[in-house]
């Protein structure tokens, strides 16, 4: 198993409510990985769509003149928490992890601390 596997496999194990983990390219918008249930969620789609989540918001932070780098980028719904959190490890420059969690029982703190972790420990 490849370090990107073992990490989407880290985070969907670890993280209670995880419905599903994706590693994505926002130049393309191409999901490289996912793992999760594909019923509840098509994380190809899911991956796309989020690509213009962030790239808009780096367009916006550019526009504004703001410093520093986006460190994630929380979406709500009803039944579902979408968290995406870009990459900023070596070889990981144009790539974002995101996870969606049933909101039920999901614990948001816990999951953006493990997401950090994750993030931060992932080589591409």
């Amino acid at each position: 198993m490849t370090q990107m596997e073992t990490a989407l496999t880290d985070m969907m194990s670890a993280v209670e409510g995880a419905i599903g983990v994706a590693l994505v390219d926002y130049t393309s918008g191409m999901a490289l990985a996912t793992l999760g249930d594909n019923n509840a969620l098509d994380l190809n789609i899911a991956a796309a769509g989020n690509t213009d989540v962030v790239r808009a918001k780096m367009r916006t932070m550019e526009m504004l003149e703001l410093q520093g780098t986006i460190e994630d980028i929380l979406i709500t719904l009803t039944s579902q928490y979408h968290l995406i959190r870009p990459v900023t490890g070596k070889n990981g420059s144009g790539l974002f992890l995101y996870l969606v969690l049933d909101r039920k029982r999901a614990n948001l703190a816990l999951a953006r601390h493990r997401l950090a972790r994750v993030e931060a420990e992932l080589e591409v």
